[in-house]
């Protein structure tokens, strides 16, 4: 058995398939007899000291956890800032990683996660501790750098393509005498992928969605109103895809949700839906029904993808490998080999290539009016939401998710106060 244990903590929005990850990433130290801690709570649990024993789950419910969405230990929005300005937290953090004998660190999540594992990596260099660190990837916003794509990102497409056009039917079932525009608003906040994953939902000139609007290109009020306009008259109806951090020629969003910001610096957004089914109303007159999915789109695992499954799963397993080889301040990352058939593989890359870096929707995916995908960005989202994942359902009618009982693991330092 080799010596130390294995930390490893959920970072920032939770998704279908993280668990999953969790479930690969206990399944493959407990093959290499490597005991694995889980932080309460993402990185406030490790800076707490309050650490869950892996150990005393049954194969069984680390196996359900590959089917059960959110986030099994405890996810946080918690933005470590620079080594010099949060040297004491990340102080604090070594001392709980000695204090555990902890040597591999395992940072489930985005952009800032992979930051934060890079700078803790860095901090146990400088004091000499012996410590691996790895990100693992995971967002369903798809703008992770580096990776094709992000394990999340393919279950909340498919959820969004599904939706967008089961909406679609019910919008053209009552538009001779009801609504006639339908506004759908998906995460994406600087990013536009799951708006773009709605695009998979139809594929002729007048099939829904008729409109997705991008935060890579500047919202035009007049010219929207003018499109939704003509499909209208043209269909019969209009459906609307708008991503929630679409922005004004100036820079401005939208629509916020007025919350300020979170601990990572992020305006709060949630309310482009509303905003723009309010101005079709007002400036076209028609009847307009708009949806805010928000956290059904992430958490949504009865209809995940099983390419997303297979990718979260693949990368808590390389996670584990890359730790134990001594590989640090690293991620695996998924790499396209071919779109049809559609073929992949897990690769590594440095997190310093990764870490707040920001991958957008290429020009080349977007239509020359800006108002939909192309044939390129069709190609490369189908194969993230093929196949079903479906998980087991009981006498109920209800998914079997599971919800571990955890057993603590006992505190060897003193309360942090920080």
């Amino acid at each position: 058995m080799p010596a130390g244990t294995l930390l490893y903590a959920q970072s920032g929005g939770v998704t279908a398939v993280i668990n999953a990850t969790a479930s690969a990433v206990i399944q493959e130290a407990r093959k290499r007899k490597v005991r694995v801690l889980a932080a309460r709570n993402g990185i406030l649990g490790a800076l707490r000291e309050e650490l869950i024993d892996t150990t005393t789950l049954s194969a069984a419910e680390v196996r359900g956890l590959a089917h059960t969405p959110g986030g099994a230990f405890g996810s946080c929005r918690v933005k470590l800032k620079s080594l010099e300005a949060d040297r004491t937290k990340y102080a604090r953090l070594l001392d709980v990683f000695r204090a555990h004998d902890v040597r591999w660190f395992l940072y489930n999540g985005g952009n800032d996660s992979a930051d934060t594992a890079l700078k803790v990596s860095q901090l146990a260099k400088e004091f000499d501790y012996p410590l691996t660190c790895v990100g693992v990837p995971k967002t369903i916003d798809n703008d992770l750098a580096v990776t094709d794509c992000c394990p999340g990102f393919g279950s909340a497409a498919k959820y969004t393509a599904v939706s967008v056009r089961e909406c679609a039917l019910d919008v053209a079932a009552m538009a001779e005498t009801s609504t006639k525009v339908f506004v759908y608003e998906a995460m994406g906040r600087h990013a536009g992928w799951l708006a773009a994953s709605a695009g998979l939902a139809g594929d002729g000139r007048d099939d829904a969605p008729h409109i997705i609007l991008f935060p890579e290109r500047a919202y035009d009020e007049a010219d929207f109103l003018a499109h939704v306009d003509a499909v209208v008259k043209r269909v019969g109806y209009c459906v609307v895809v708008a991503s929630e951090g679409i922005r004004r020629a100036d820079g401005s969003f939208v629509a916020d949700a007025g919350g300020g910001t979170d601990s990572f610096g992020h305006t709060q957004l949630g309310g482009a839906a509303s905003h723009l089914a309010g101005r079709v109303k007002d400036a076209l007159g028609h009847k307009v029904h708009w949806a805010l999915p928000d956290y059904l789109q992430r958490s949504a695992r009865h209809i995940a993808s099983n390419s997303d499954l297979e990718h979260a799963m693949a990368v808590g397993r390389a996670a584990v490998d890359c730790a134990l080889a001594g590989q640090n301040a690293v991620m695996p990352v998924i790499v396209r080999d071919s779109d049809t058939p559609y073929r992949w593989h897990v690769d590594i890359a440095p997190l310093d290539r990764i870490a707040n870096h920001e991958k957008t929707m290429p020009k080349g995916f977007i239509r020359k009016d800006g108002y939909g995908i192309t044939a390129a960005a069709r190609r490369y989202l189908s194969p993230l939401i093929h196949g079903e994942a479906t998980p087991p359902y009981d006498r109920s009618g209800l998914p079997e998710y599971v919800v571990p009982k955890y057993s603590r693991v006992r505190r060897k330092l003193a309360a942090w106060t920080g």
